[in-house]
């Protein structure tokens, strides 16, 4: 009996430069965002600003993938604002039900 040596490579043919630039272009773009919030976490002082900023940084963020990875960059316009939109008007309600429910238990106390 013969042991027989396969070795099998997954490989792509034809090798598509253009897409694989994309592809680390995206991925260095995300990790400067990532960089640049990871070292203001670690500077600036809490408040307002820097949570605003985190908050501005992750919409960004959200919105590279979106484009990038799930190809709504591609698709209509119209596509993506109903997609986009909503999310700001749900970013929106999340920090006014926090700020209503603080004000709220600030009141009852």
């Amino acid at each position: 009996m013969e042991i027989q040596d396969t070795k099998s490579t997954l490989q792509v043919s034809p090798r598509n430069e253009e897409k694989i630039k994309k592809i680390w272009k995206t991925a260095l773009i995300l990790l400067a965002i990532t960089l640049a919030e990871f070292v203001m976490a670690f500077t600036m002082d809490r408040g307002i600003l820097l949570y605003s900023i985190f908050i501005a940084l992750t919409i960004w963020k959200a919105k590279y993938i979106m484009m990038e990875f799930m190809h709504l960059g591609d698709e209509a316009k119209p596509l993506f604002y109903s997609i986009i939109v909503p999310l700001i008007f749900l970013v929106w309600l999340v920090i006014t039900l926090i700020k209503e429910g603080s004000d709220i238990f600030m009141m009852r106390w």
